[in-house]
């Protein structure tokens, strides 16, 4: 007999989107320009010089693309705000034009009987921000408070749930510390200051939200679960940093108050003993985490992959995705249960899961065929599916990604929509992927089970 892979009742299936990589028009309608406007107009920091200047162009064709998402019997939508469309200064006056861009897609969405989630930060600081120092400016904590603020009043009384930061470590590790992400920094220092700042911002945020806020809020990390290479004792302290790195150093201080200890031992004197009332700000309730999950670490000591001695193994055989991460769908059951019983049976939001893979033209039916990418979804979902079984608290799925969008500094060279765009004509063709997720969502997941 088939499986049984029926989700709860209240489960929601959504997809995930974020601001720079599909609205377009960053600067229409009294916009302010963010780092990322910056960094992908500065040559040679972008894959064929790729910009988000018009992406996807959903700021004028949001309402086709909700559309999109109703056939697609979607029951949320993640998408993320552009602050520097709501203060273009990023503090300071209003920008209402802003604000009515996402009051009108809120409403489009609730009127499709589809659950927004709103995300704070998708990565795209106000330029005039970044002038300022950034994230490496403690006062970039209230300044994100400010700004949380402003969304939620007005938009708080139609969004039940709300992120503060997407991916914190994305933020540091590209843009901090390896520079080949907004703002384009290579320094230790500058990586410890921003990581910290990140998560005052954080704290700063769910207390702005506490004043006034009648619904939920979390935070949502990155995770990719670590295992050694080998039994070596160096292989297996190498997997400790990296999982400190990676997956413990934004949960530990949200969740506990603490960072992880091999932080000193990363960073060294680049990592300093942050002020105490720090972790108070920083460990506030929050309501649910969101987890985005991509690909596993195999991971080995290596003495020239400086900071972490670390590095990822490839697997001989295994399948890689077009962005060279494992298709490793085991890892994922394995990083929502490690959640629960490192931090308690917090609810769990799958904010981001999907894959890149290369995608044939749109053929003669009008239709692009992606066999590995429904793949990818079915195993994956199924090991949410058993997660749940296991006991995790899983409440919603969110599909990275509704659209084909700028994979930041990558362009537009990695496909990870399950639709189509044509990026001449903005086009949008449903692939195989959609009508696989479409029938997902229609049988709440039985269908996974044939």
């Amino acid at each position: 007999m088939p499986e049984n892979t029926r989700f709860p009742e209240s489960f929601l299936w959504g997809c995930a989107t974020s601001a720079y990589q599909i609205e377009g028009s960053p600067l229409a309608d009294g916009a302010g320009p963010s780092m990322w406007e910056r960094f992908a107009h500065t040559p040679g920091m972008m894959h064929n010089d790729d910009n988000g200047d018009i992406a996807c162009d959903h700021y004028r064709r949001f309402r086709d693309d909700v559309r999109l998402m109703r056939d697609l019997g979607l029951t949320s939508y993640r998408f993320s705000i552009a602050w520097s469309r709501i203060l273009p200064s990023g503090t300071g006056a209003i920008n209402q034009k802003g604000l009515d861009f996402y009051r009108q897609l809120v409403d489009a969405l609730l009127e499709s009987g589809i659950t927004p989630m709103a995300t704070l930060y998708h990565w795209d600081l106000p330029e005039a921000l970044d002038d300022r120092g950034g994230w490496l400016n403690r006062d970039s904590a209230d300044w994100f408070a400010e700004y949380a603020s402003t969304c939620f009043e007005a938009l708080d009384d139609r969004v039940p749930r709300w992120v503060t930061l997407n991916e914190p470590w994305v933020v540091t590790d590209g843009g901090y510390l390896h520079g080949v992400l907004a703002p384009g920094h290579r320094n230790p220092y500058e990586t410890a200051r921003a990581s910290h700042n990140l998560m005052r911002a954080h704290g700063a945020a769910v207390q702005a939200y506490r004043a006034v806020g009648a619904h939920q809020i979390g935070l949502v990390v990155n995770l990719e679960p670590k295992y050694p290479a080998s039994e070596s004792a160096e292989d297996r302290a190498a997997t400790q940093r990296a999982d400190a790195y990676m997956n413990r150093q934004y949960l530990d201080p949200a969740l506990k108050g603490t960072y992880p200890p091999e932080m000193r031992e990363i960073f060294g004197d680049a990592w300093p003993d942050w002020p105490a009332p720090d972790f108070e700000q920083i460990r506030q309730p929050i309501d649910f985490l969101g987890i985005n999950y991509y690909t596993r670490g195999l991971t080995a000591h290596d003495p020239s992959a400086w900071p972490l001695y670390a590095r990822t193994v490839r697997v001989p055989q295994a399948t890689y995705t077009e962005t060279d991460w494992e298709v490793h769908e085991e890892s994922f059951t394995d990083i929502l249960r490690w959640v629960r019983d490192r931090y308690g049976d917090i609810p769990l939001y799958v904010t981001e899961n999907g894959a890149a893979f290369y995608d044939p033209p749109v053929a003669a039916d009008d239709g692009v065929h992606d066999p590995l990418r429904i793949d990818y979804l079915r195993r994956h979902l199924r090991a949410v599916h058993t997660a749940i079984k296991q006991g995790v608290d899983v409440r919603g799925y969110y599909l990275w990604s509704l659209l084909d969008n700028l994979e930041w500094s990558l362009g537009f060279a990695k496909r990870f929509g399950i639709v189509h765009v044509n990026y001449e004509t903005l086009e949008r063709t449903p692939k195989d992927s959609a009508k696989f997720y479409a029938e997902v969502i229609a049988s709440h997941g039985e269908s996974l089970g044939d």
